[in-house]
């Protein structure tokens, strides 16, 4: 992990901690690193709903110009709708302004290639340097040579038409309700199954700057599983804040996490010859039970470090079809070159047409051990100090002994946050409840 970019792109407080200043600096470094084939290279910038979305959007687009490229803004868009516009458009870059999941004051600037995929590390660190050890002199352009600002608001359309190409049939008859979490689906999820048949019931769908991601989306199920369980709908899908994940809703209001999506899926696509090598690839963070589903399945396994770059490292490594994020990362790759939380939804709903089966009776076919998740606050130097601390190492060994081979402990640091995130898997929830919050405990204290 660098010093400004986590696991997915560079985060914080908006002009606070991600400051106008820097993120010019971004977009100027960026430019430079990027687009060295190009005399007049092109970038294109989306946003997501949140206040300061607007302002740190003009900063990057003037340090974009200040070296020399065109940029194009998309204005409010999905995370993955920039990802498959870049290519689709022939542009060299994509800028995405969001802060994922995270609460309004936080943004982040998340940065495409030419090829729709994210930064890989050792260009993320290169711009890093160049920002922070000044290991280059960036140009800086005059005159005509300045570059200039565009506006598209057609372009979003050739990304939803592609979306909805994904459906492998109508959805007539189906009942559902889409939480859009406030932010970028607003935009997309709507359109896309009112174009392919649903019937729709759209809830916090009116984005005012401030609530995005507040009491809904992905990370905020209640409001979206009662909704569902009240209407007696087939489905329910939340997106988060830029609409690269979702989590789904059976008819009964249980939640349908990210493992149980994947799980799901991969059985479709593998009776169907569409899964890559019978394989699907997951992260560290995923049920137990998943893997157990795949063994009974015939479906063999590979698993990344947290975050989607990881998981799509893998499948690119690997030539594999599927993988994700227990969050609700789901990378198609036959589809998309990263998390698009409206398109898992269509996928979802392919399995569901075309089993005949409801989404709570697909979804139980795996069976999901009880897991605890303590997200513990800790300083920026507590963060740092984590790897080092053996009595933190002491508690997790002793949780880990105390479990023997009915579950298991991890701990990481949170790639986007200053968390630790403790989680626990096993058999019996009083225990691992119990030795959770002992180790969260113990990071507290050690990591204040």
């Amino acid at each position: 992990m660098g010093r400004l970019f986590g696991t997915d792109g560079a985060r914080g407080v908006a002009n606070s901690e991600l400051t106008c200043e820097l993120v010019m600096k971004i977009g100027r470094a960026a430019a430079m690193i990027l687009t060295r084939e190009s005399s007049r290279p092109r970038v294109m910038i989306g946003k997501d709903t949140r206040m300061s979305s607007d302002m740190l959007e003009s900063a990057i687009a003037a340090g974009l110009c200040s070296v020399g490229a065109d940029v194009t803004f998309l204005g409010v868009v999905p995370t993955p709708a920039v990802a498959y516009l870049v290519k689709e458009k022939g542009f060299d870059a994509g800028v995405m302004i969001s802060a994922s999941h995270n609460p309004c004051e936080y943004n982040g600037i998340k940065i495409f290639q030419s090829d729709g995929y994210k930064l890989p590390d050792e260009l993320e660190d290169k711009i890093e340097e160049i920002i922070l050890d000044e290991s280059a002199v960036i140009p800086a352009r005059t005159g005509g040579e300045v570059g200039r600002a565009y506006t598209d608001t057609q372009a979003l359309s050739g990304y939803i038409a592609h979306v909805c190409k994904t459906a492998e049939s109508p959805f007539d008859g189906m009942r559902i309700a889409l939480d859009c979490a406030n932010g970028s689906a607003c935009r997309t999820a709507p359109e896309v199954f009112s174009r392919l048949g649903a019937e729709c019931h759209v809830i916090a769908a009116e984005p005012d700057g401030v609530n995005i991601n507040r009491n809904c989306g992905s990370t905020h199920m209640d409001a979206l599983c009662g909704f569902v369980a009240e209407n007696r709908l087939d489905a329910g899908f939340a997106f988060d804040g830029d609409a690269d994940r979702m989590l789904a809703v059976d008819a009964n209001g249980q939640v349908v996490d990210g493992d149980r999506i994947i799980a799901l899926c991969a059985k479709h696509m593998k009776k169907s010859g569409r899964l890559a090598g019978d394989t699907a690839v997951v992260t560290v963070m995923s049920n137990m039970g998943f893997y157990r589903f795949c063994e009974q399945n015939g479906i063999a396994c590979v698993t990344a470090k947290v975050g989607d770059r990881y998981v799509l490292e893998e499948m690119l490594r690997g030539g594999y079809t599927l993988g994700g994020e227990q969050s609700g990362h789901v990378i198609f790759l036959d589809h998309a070159n990263t998390g698009d939380g409206v398109l898992t939804a269509v996928q979802v709903m392919n399995v569901m047409k075309s089993s005949g089966k409801p989404l709570s009776e697909l979804a139980c076919e795996m069976e999901s051990y009880p897991q605890v998740l303590q997200n513990v606050r800790v300083s920026n130097m507590g963060k740092a100090r984590y790897p080092g601390d053996e009595e933190i190492k002491e508690s997790i060994a002793g949780a880990e002994r105390e479990l023997g081979g009915d579950g298991r402990v991890l701990v990481r640091v949170s790639g986007t946050e200053p968390l630790v995130r403790v989680m626990l898997e096993g058999r019996d929830e009083g225990l691992i409840t119990r030795l959770a919050e002992e180790i969260a405990e113990v990071v507290r204290t050690r990591l204040l």
